[in-house]
């Protein structure tokens, strides 16, 4: 069995994927949608000495292994992979086989690889775990987002929509679920480049403050407050969101930290949002669901090395109760998954148009991870192994949520 059959059979013999390798040999099918190119042996021990995704992924990474075709197909394919079924024995053999005893073991991780120390969620080691993923480079989000920089999930009120119009639409769904209105104060934590806080002031005439960790996004959403003509009523800080002295606001926006805090702290974390507001107002919560609690909550393999270092999720039962838990009353309760999977395969094509510059900015290394990081994502929103929800919470006055009966942001 040549080289191109036996990488076919790790990651699975049945698998829609034609495989190319630098001895000449190939298998799968030749109409197939997408494949692999693999280049040098270290590629197989990569494969062989990582579970699932992580090898395939290092081995992308370091440049080991290309994939050809529509990266999505591969991954499609790859949820498909047999590697995880072989004995520790049968992997060897399998490298030994096809020539990978040549090389190091076990091989060298790439560079980008991280890997964080110090207490886990500490302000520290939270303020290393964001600027890995956020202090990268404003240009290459700008490339990736597009002009509305929001890194989150968009909201496709038709199925033409552009990104930038389902953008704008997520930001003002949660302005209206929020029943944001002039001259009531908003903060909104982990706020990114700053597109919900420039939303809520240019559009609803909100005193809005916003905190980051990363000063790359406080920087750039400040000049672009600034810019707009917004310094009246926006601010963004480079700031933990437990550092806000600030408290007595009308409504809390967190849209996408939550996947940041850490199972263990979510009590903590809700009890402090819950103390930040007045009574009456509300909290619109944003973030990345496990479909069940069956699986731990900690993310592990590519994403916890390579792109979201530290991130935990849990179901949105367990957001729910947490919140009921430190006092808000639950009010609604919305699932975007498939809006996600629509977001992720519009930031897919900016990035594949936009590659030689992306590469360009970033380094090719760092370009792999994020072509890998959101093709996956997507197939993880499709095949609902990940939701999103947004959750809707009061500080009750007394027994007045100060509500509509019917909800008024659906039209």
């Amino acid at each position: 069995m040549r080289l191109a059959e036996q990488f076919l059979q790790m990651i699975g013999e049945d698998a829609d994927l034609e495989v190319r390798a630098y001895d000449g040999s190939r298998a799968g099918p030749p109409d197939a949608p997408a494949g692999f190119t693999v280049r040098s042996p270290i590629a197989l021990s990569y494969v062989a000495s990582a579970p699932g995704e992580l090898g395939l992924a290092r081995a992308y990474v370091s440049g080991a292994l290309e994939i050809t075709g529509d990266p999505h197909a591969a991954l499609i394919e790859v949820e498909k992979s047999t590697v995880d079924s072989l004995t520790w024995t049968d992997k060897m053999r399998l490298v030994a086989r096809m020539g990978a005893a040549r090389v190091w073991w076990p091989v060298r991780r790439p560079a980008l690889e991280q890997r964080l120390h110090g207490r886990r969620h500490s302000k520290a080691r939270d303020r290393k775990a964001i600027a890995h993923h956020y202090d990268v480079s404003n240009k290459f989000y700008a490339d990736v987002l597009g002009p509305s920089m929001a890194y989150t999930c968009a909201v496709y009120d038709h199925e033409d929509a552009t990104l930038e119009e389902a953008q704008f639409a997520k930001h003002d769904l949660v302005a209206r679920k929020l029943g944001l209105g002039e001259g009531m104060r908003l903060l909104d934590v982990g706020c990114g480049w700053g597109g919900m806080v420039m939303h809520a002031a240019e559009h609803y005439g909100v005193r809005a403050l916003g905190v980051t960790l990363s000063r790359r996004q406080a920087e750039w959403a400040q000049k672009a407050i600034a810019e707009r003509g917004l310094s009246d009523l926006a601010e963004v800080r480079h700031l933990d969101y437990r550092d806000v002295p600030e408290t007595g606001f009308d409504a809390i926006s967190s849209i996408g930290l939550t996947e940041h805090i850490g199972k263990a702290n979510l009590p903590g974390y809700f009890a402090f949002l819950y103390g930040k507001l007045r009574t009456g107002g509300r909290l619109l919560n944003h973030c990345i669901t496990r479909p069940d609690n069956a699986a731990p909550a900690r993310v592990g393999g590519f994403l916890n090395h390579y792109v979201f270092p530290d991130g935990e999720l849990v179901s949105p039962g367990a957001i729910v109760s947490l919140a009921h838990d430190a006092g808000f009353e639950v009010r609604h309760l919305e699932n975007l998954r498939e809006h996600y999977a629509k977001t992720l395969t519009a930031w897919c094509a900016n990035l594949d148009e936009r590659w030689d510059a992306a590469v360009r900015e970033v380094g090719p290394a760092r370009a792999r991870v994020w072509r890998l990081y959101l093709a996956g994502s997507r197939v993880g929103f499709e095949r609902n192994t990940v939701q999103l929800h947004q959750v809707l919470g009061v500080k009750l006055d007394g027994m007045d949520a100060h509500m509509p009966l019917r909800p008024n942001w659906l039209s």
